[in-house]
């Protein structure tokens, strides 16, 4: 079976961001080069030699990759029409994580709770990644079931 991962693009902050992403989720940078350290680096238009090419960040048993944009090719767009989610066992582990992503970010949703979890908000951090974070997921039933 395939495990599914995500792979995020960002505008020459990538390294930034993992190394946040890292202290904030507990996980592990496994990797992380920049095209000029690749042995692609001769092919590499320009001013992208200091731009992360692939970084791979461990969590849990899951994969978070990224990489940077390259400059002098299509522009980068932003991140849209998507949103990371995290589910934790209980609100309190859920807490210090949500606290620690909207770190000069925005909440668009403060951390509440509502009927299917104890815990449950929304938040863009400050490198413009939509996450969803949920906390003590409650079982819920379809009407009339």
């Amino acid at each position: 079976m395939p495990q599914l991962n995500a792979y995020l693009g960002f505008d020459g902050n990538c390294a930034e961001a993992m190394r946040f992403y890292e202290r904030v989720l507990g996980g592990k940078i496994e990797m992380m080069m920049t095209n000029g350290e690749s042995p692609m680096r001769d092919q590499i238009p320009p001013g992208n030699e200091d731009r992360v090419m692939h970084a791979r960040l461990a969590i849990d048993g899951g994969i978070l990759m990224a990489g940077d944009a390259m400059m002098g090719c299509d522009p980068y767009q932003g991140m849209k029409g998507f949103s990371l989610t995290l589910s934790y066992a209980s609100a309190a582990e859920a807490r210090p994580v949500f606290d620690g992503l909207s770190e000069g970010g925005k909440i668009t949703m403060p951390l509440q709770k509502t009927f299917w979890a104890e815990s449950f908000g929304m938040l863009t951090d400050r490198f413009g990644t939509p996450w969803i974070i949920n906390g003590g997921l409650i079982d819920v039933k379809p009407a009339g079931n």
